[in-house]
């Protein structure tokens, strides 16, 4: 009997990120599924508005969340420099839970600070993807 291997992943940056987002991902799904049995709404929001920023959370995560991990995948993949790889992975999850947070709590600046974090991850992912061309 061997022992497991204790090498790491070949995307540590992404693994860890898609694995948080994951969860925070299940987490948002499970709010939307509890205010419809509560609210009673089997489809859509009807008309309520708690419901509407849980469904929009939600939808807003799954609508940015892909893309970053992409880029974070190929930054790794092409051995891009991993500090501004893992800038870009701590933005995005940054962003997405404070916008997560601002939905559901109706704070303006709040979800425009997540929106910025977010936009910056997808800026400073593609610079980490654009790194890897350069050899230093």
């Amino acid at each position: 009997m061997s022992l497991p291997s204790l090498a790491l992943p070949a995307a540590p940056i992404t693994t860890l990120t898609a694995v948080t987002l994951a969860l925070v991902y299940v987490r948002l799904a499970l709010g939307v599924i509890k205010l419809r049995r509560q609210h009673g709404v089997r489809l859509g929001t009807g008309t309520q508005p708690d419901l509407e920023a849980a469904v929009r959370a939600h939808a807003n995560f799954a609508e940015y969340v892909p893309l970053v991990l992409i880029l974070l995948l190929l930054a790794e993949i092409n051995q891009a420099m991993w500090p501004i790889t893992a800038v870009a992975a701590m933005l995005l999850i940054y962003g997405r839970l404070t916008h997560a947070r601002a939905l559901q709590s109706n704070s303006i600046p709040q979800r425009v600070t997540g929106m910025k974090a977010t936009f910056a991850a997808i800026a400073v992912a593609s610079v980490a993807n654009l790194s890897s061309f350069v050899h230093w």
